[in-house]
């Protein structure tokens, strides 16, 4: 039975998404993209339009299930004096998630999150991997000719290919 996996890269400007079809454990692109909402828009602003323009995504393609990636501050990076940024950018980030959440609750679907290594991980076999390693790697697990632009729609991608990947380890358990 074929399941359809929407995968959610959180942003406050920039909200990528990407949809997969899952069948019998292999993943087919369907869309991707994102949601942009303009930096000069107060945040309640961008917030509202990401959660409408969202919810608008998930009563047109319909998916089974959402998979979010998770905010993250790299420890080097606070430690380094950039604390109050990084602070700023995770919060930022994680109120995008809180929209994919709620959008996601408005339709009665699960929610699966997982955080940048794991994502990073599952796609491309190393947590530290860089954002165009991930989108060549998503290119090539899709069997697509060149991967989806801009990089949010990609790491978007990478996070539905991310849950598909653990929904298969569950079914081998």
């Amino acid at each position: 039975m074929a399941q359809r996996i929407l995968g959610i890269d959180p942003g406050t400007i920039q909200f990528g998404y990407g949809l997969l079809e899952a069948d019998r454990g292999e993943g087919s692109y369907l869309t991707a993209g994102v949601i942009k909402a303009p930096r000069s828009m107060e945040i309640g602003g961008r917030l509202h339009r990401i959660h409408t323009e969202l919810l608008a995504l998930l009563e047109t393609w319909r998916p089974d299930v959402v998979a979010v990636e998770e905010p993250f501050i790299p420890p080097e990076v606070a430690s380094r004096g950039g604390h109050r940024t990084s602070v700023r950018s995770a919060m930022a980030v994680g109120q995008a998630q809180a929209v994919a959440l709620l959008a996601a609750a408005h339709y009665g679907l699960d929610v699966h999150r997982y955080p940048p290594s794991r994502v990073k991980s599952a796609v491309s076999g190393y947590g530290q991997g860089s954002k165009q390693q991930v989108a060549a790697m998503v290119g090539l697990l899709l069997g697509l000719s060149k991967p989806p632009e801009p990089v949010d729609a990609t790491d978007a991608l990478a996070v539905a290919i991310c849950h598909l990947q653990h929904e298969r380890l569950n079914t081998m358990v």
